[in-house]
């Protein structure tokens, strides 16, 4: 903790993720002709965050990008692009009403900031939870609260989690859980020195 280290290879490529959501953000803008105020103001995030996020200074967590997404008519996935590894190929084609995912079948993983979302279930057309096993790496900026569309529920397996809701926080250990609707202004952050890895459904489906 005290030392100075040299940011190793997996520094290097979070930091890649980070530039390139960012750069991803700044050409979606542009394309459609808007300006960052347009951005701040149909997404409720600030200028300066999101001026920094497109510089990749700072980081969005997937909560916040759902809004900039929504703001510029995309799609989440659309900021990682190259990045999923689907292994859903030649899986067999199940009806709309369900789906079935095996342990074996490899996973879709998003990061985004300090948080890897790996999608527990695959798609199903009918169908508008979003199961997620979420890992949250300490530290990071602390994002600001933020209201949204749908519910959300997250359920804490190890490690500790501070979830804000509507000002208030609260710290959850293992075997916790929140349940919310998402329209109230909300925000987790992990301020200890080990990952937390939390169970996490959500609506709509944001991938």
């Amino acid at each position: 903790m005290g030392t100075s280290e040299r940011p190793g290879r997996g520094d290097h490529d979070d930091r890649g993720r980070q530039d390139a959501v960012g750069a991803r953000i700044r050409r979606f803008r542009k394309e459609r002709g808007m300006t960052l105020r347009g951005l701040s103001t149909r997404s409720g995030l600030s200028i300066g965050f999101l001026s920094q996020v497109e510089r990749g200074i700072s980081s969005i967590g997937l909560t916040a990008l759902n809004g900039v997404a929504a703001a510029l008519e995309r799609s989440v996935a659309d900021f990682f692009e190259g990045e999923e590894s689907d292994g859903r190929a030649g899986v067999a084609r199940l009806p709309s009403h369900f789906t079935l995912t095996r342990a074996a079948t490899a996973a879709t993983e998003y990061v985004s900031g300090q948080q890897t979302y790996r999608m527990l279930s695959a798609r199903g057309p009918s169908l508008v939870l979003e199961p997620l096993l979420v890992h949250i790496a300490p530290g990071g900026r602390r994002e600001d609260a933020y209201g949204h569309a749908g519910e959300e529920f997250a359920f804490v397996l190890s490690g500790e989690l501070l979830y804000e809701v509507d000002g208030v926080e609260h710290r959850l250990y293992p075997g916790d859980s929140v349940h919310l609707r998402s329209t109230v202004p909300h925000a987790m952050y992990n301020d200890t020195d080990g990952v937390t890895t939390v169970v996490s459904v959500v609506t709509p489906r944001l991938f």
